[in-house]
């Protein structure tokens, strides 16, 4: 779980961190980019939340924490694409979603009606 300080990083804490943040260091693997500039994801956001090197926050967290504010991340130098963090939405249950939970444990081709047979047969 990344620190208290990493959670609440917003997107704008971040662009003016970055508009100051100098890396003299060879690039690591995850990479984010703010305002063109290609910068290493888990030292700019400890860096904008003002925590030490050593926090718990590993690079993962901080991809998607910079993921889920809109940034472009990169992992050895490949864009990575948004797939992974989008969220489902949980089904509309209405009375006609339920009848057909309902309809498909009935009649000839049902889960019951095979489990019956099923059972029939063995004896």
């Amino acid at each position: 779980m990344a620190s208290a300080r990493v959670s609440v990083l917003t997107k704008d804490s971040i662009v003016s961190t970055a508009r100051s943040f100098h890396w003299n260091r060879q690039m690591p693997k995850w990479t984010v980019i703010v305002e063109g500039r290609e910068l290493p994801a888990r030292p700019l956001v400890l860096e904008a939340a003002g925590v030490p090197p050593n926090d718990p926050t590993n690079s993962h967290q901080a991809v998607a924490l910079l993921t889920d504010r809109g940034f472009e991340v990169r992992y050895q130098g490949k864009t990575i694409q948004n797939e992974g963090h989008t969220q489902a939405l949980p089904p509309v249950i209405t009375e006609e979603y339920i009848s057909g939970l309902r309809g498909c444990c009935k009649g000839e081709d049902s889960l019951v009606e095979a489990l019956t047979r099923e059972r029939r047969n063995e004896r």
